[in-house]
């Protein structure tokens, strides 16, 4: 009787893809309203970092 060949299977344990920051979307910046005068009216709107994820993108509670 001949001998069987098997060959091994790769394994399917593929990390997780990162989940993305919801306050920025996974861009890592976020917008906030400029508002000027004494009424407080907005006049435009000014790029920041995310102060959820400090940038990278990725949800740091998962």
């Amino acid at each position: 009787m001949a001998t069987r060949r098997t060959t091994t299977k790769p394994s399917k344990n593929t990390p997780p893809a990162p989940v993305a920051c919801s306050p920025c979307d996974g861009s890592g910046m976020v917008s906030a309203t400029v508002r000027v005068g004494r009424k407080r009216r907005p006049v435009g709107q000014q790029d920041g970092l995310c102060l959820n994820c400090l940038g990278s993108g990725t949800n740091p509670d998962a």
